[in-house]
């Protein structure tokens, strides 16, 4: 078949990639899990219909300047549902990250995500953003701006949910546990937006791992993890900081790294499918992914430890890329259970996206807040007093979506929770003696 475009598709990551489209038998179990297709009811917005479109694309049937393909292809969430629902195995995230990194190099990104790309690419830049945007929240400005109609309300009511005010932050210490010297050696993602906007649930995810006998380690060197990267198609990036990572996690010495936000997790154990062509770095990629652990996960593993009671109703809402991309669905539950007096409540859907998906919700708004709109009405109908989700966008997104409703429940991460009810613990021993 001659193409008709001039651009050459051998060789490129589409054509590489190209295997697992031939997976796909048109099915159509992926439409009711797919976000943008229940909410746009078009095929073309599906898993399938995407499909199709890249089939076009590596076949010559579209040139890469078709509207159509960046239309199309620039509305899916990467929320990588439709491969739990898939019966054929379709690695759809992996064909998306292939086909938009073949269009980086035909076409620009949107201005703000590029703005957005090279900051959190830069370390100095992004410590100035986001230094700069907790002195924002601080002035409560965002609180009052989030009534706003459109993308300048939205966000603010973003940064205002990652507030502190909007999760417990304030725990004392806990006395850790004795333990040996060869306790598992733990280093923690730190993360950009994590240790940005979220430090207290970082400092969290470490007093919880340290409470239940993990030997919790620095790792200096560490750096954005890439994911945002390589959803957009920047797959350069994406590589060149998971080569600082792998280095960074290397010189800690580590057994494990810990990671509290879904979508970084994602990333990094993916690390050794990114750098699979490197030769100098493929073995190191998949030698630290294969150590790459949600924080959820590794206190599941030893228990974890029982804290005091918190008497509250909390729904759990999955992360898309811990669920449907990393496959863990109990260890967060089990993390919950462990927290006397918590009582979890069914989020009916919860297995759909939430419509945050990196930086989606900032380059695609009004989709976005489709995907969110049915995700919040479920919450309502829950009755739940808190919503626990796993990353960052998420905490930011529901969160965000609750204060424009003005809904009376908070959003926390599961070890907010767990960190919770650990210094309740201390402070009741602490009252007893």
């Amino acid at each position: 078949m001659t193409r008709v475009g001039p651009f050459p598709l051998d060789g490129t990551p589409l054509a590489r990639a190209a295997g697992g489209l031939d997976r796909c038998v048109h099915c159509g179990f992926c439409l009711p899990t797919c976000p943008t297709y229940i909410a746009l009811e078009d095929e073309n917005d599906s898993p399938r219909g995407r499909l199709l479109l890249m089939s076009a694309i590596l076949e010559g049937e579209l040139p890469l300047t078709d509207p159509a393909i960046t239309t199309h292809l620039d509305r899916c969430l990467g929320c990588r549902g439709c491969e739990t629902a898939c019966p054929s195995g379709v690695p759809y995230g992996h064909l998306l990250e292939a086909t938009r990194e073949t269009l980086a190099a035909q076409r620009r990104l949107p201005l703000p995500a590029r703005l957005l790309l090279a900051v959190f690419a830069r370390p100095r830049l992004l410590a100035i953003a986001l230094a700069a945007a907790r002195w924002f929240r601080a002035t409560r400005l965002p609180r009052l701006l989030a009534g706003l109609p459109g993308r300048i309300g939205f966000a603010s009511a973003m940064l205002a949910s990652s507030s502190s005010g909007s999760r417990p932050d304030r725990c004392t210490p806990v006395a850790e546990p004795a333990r040996e010297e060869k306790a598992t050696r733990v280093g923690v993602l730190l993360g950009c937006v994590m240790e940005g906007l979220f430090a207290p649930t970082n400092r969290a995810t470490e007093r919880t791992l340290s409470t239940n006998g993990y030997r919790v380690v620095d790792v200096p060197g560490a750096r954005c993890c890439g994911a945002l990267h390589l959803h957009a198609g920047d797959a350069a990036t994406a590589r060149a900081l998971a080569r600082t990572n792998i280095a960074a996690f290397e010189r800690a010495r580590v057994d494990a790294i810990a990671v509290n936000a879904s979508g970084c997790g994602a990333a990094m154990k993916e690390y050794g499918l990114l750098l699979d062509e490197d030769p100098e770095w493929r073995d190191r990629a998949h030698s630290i992914a294969s150590k790459v652990r949600d924080v959820t996960e590794l206190l599941a593993a030893v228990g974890p430890r029982r804290g005091s009671p918190l008497v509250a109703t909390v729904a759990y809402d999955p992360p898309c890329h811990l669920y449907h991309a990393q496959r863990v669905t109990e260890a967060p539950l089990k993390v919950l259970q462990a927290i006397p007096g918590l009582t979890i409540v069914p989020l009916v859907d919860a297995e759909l996206c939430c419509g945050s998906a990196g930086i989606y919700n900032l380059v695609q708004l009004r989709i976005s807040l489709d995907v969110l709109a049915p995700k919040l009405d479920q919450v309502a109908r829950s009755g739940t007093e808190i919503v626990a989700t796993g990353n960052p966008g998420c905490l930011m997104q529901i969160g965000a979506g609750l204060l424009q409703r003005r809904a009376s429940c908070r959003v926390a991460h599961p070890v907010d929770l767990l960190d919770e009810s650990y210094a309740a613990s201390a402070s009741s021993e602490a009252a007893s003696h």
